[in-house]
Order: structure tokens, then C-alpha cells, then sequence
């Protein structure tokens, strides 16, 4: 039944926007799923699933599967712009500011597009790091996030 339920979930999310818990508990019960918020709390656990900036708004969506990103450029570009407050650096950290509750979204989609030297990224609420080595690609990363926040393409 657990894993029926979160196939459920990953095609609920994949075909509507979800933005909360009690709108998937709902979402759910359309479906014939009778679940408590508590449940579908440790699905969205283990399922992985992150909330990003959509369609001026939040909603949750899957992880990627290696190799294969669900994030194309102009979103990727949209999501920082609308996500990001402030940059900084230190050592071979940089440091992301966001509006609150959007940082796990905008880090998973630092790991999605697989920058070099991004080793990987730590988010909380508000603000995330991101992990880079060398240390001399802190600055390059950093900058690159600039761009995107300024609207500048760059590659």
C-alpha cells in the first residue's frame, strides 16, 4: 500500500502544482488514498521531494534521477531571480540569502545542474551553501550566481 501511495504522489505532483502537505493529504483522497498530514509528512520524507519557486508560487517536485535534470536554463534562471536575495563567499563555501522557505528549492536545483567544482549543497529555510572544490571555484560559482540574479546569460 506504501509504495501504491507514493507512486500516487510522485504522479499527483508530476501532473498538478502541490504546494502544501494538506493539499496532497486532499489531493490523495481524491485518489481513494485515505492518509493522515503525519503520513504523507514522512512520504515527502522519503520520497525525497523538495519544494521549488513555480509559476509564482511554491510546489513540490521529485528529485531528479542522476544525470537527467527537470530543470531546463530559463527556469533555472527564473528560479534564482525569484528565489535569491544575496551572494557571498568564504573559503571554499559560497553562501545563498532567499526569501523564506525557498532556499531548499533553489539548492536542489544547484545540484541538478552539476556545475563544476559544486560538490554538493547544505539548505535550510532561508539561506544554503554550496560546496566547492577547489576553493579557487568559490569566486567562478559565486559570480555565475550573480549573473544569473543580474539576468545576464552566461555559460
Amino acid at each position: 500500500m506504501k509504495r501504491v501511495r507514493q507512486q500516487k504522489i510522485l504522479q499527483l505532483i508530476k501532473e498538478h502544482p502541490v504546494a502544501s502537505q494538506r493539499d496532497l493529504v486532499r489531493a490523495l483522497a481524491a485518489a481513494g488514498f485515505k492518509v493522515t498530514q503525519a503520513t504523507v509528512s514522512r512520504d515527502i520524507r522519503e520520497l525525497g521531494l523538495v519544494k521549488v519557486a513555480a509559476d509564482g508560487g511554491l510546489r513540490y517536485v521529485a528529485p531528479r534521477t542522476r544525470g537527467k535534470s527537470n530543470l531546463d536554463e530559463a527556469r533555472f534562471r527564473r528560479l534564482i531571480r525569484d528565489a535569491v536575495v544575496d551572494i557571498e563567499t568564504s573559503e571554499n563555501l559560497v553562501v545563498v540569502k532567499t526569501f523564506p522557505g525557498a532556499a531548499q528549492g533553489v539548492a536542489s536545483a544547484i545540484d541538478q545542474v552539476e556545475w563544476p567544482g559544486v560538490i554538493g549543497t547544505v539548505a535550510g529555510d532561508d539561506t544554503f551553501l554550496i560546496v566547492v572544490k577547489p576553493r579557487s571555484r568559490a569566486a567562478e560559482v559565486r559570480d555565475r550566481l550573480r549573473a544569473l540574479l543580474a539576468g545576464e546569460k552566461r555559460e
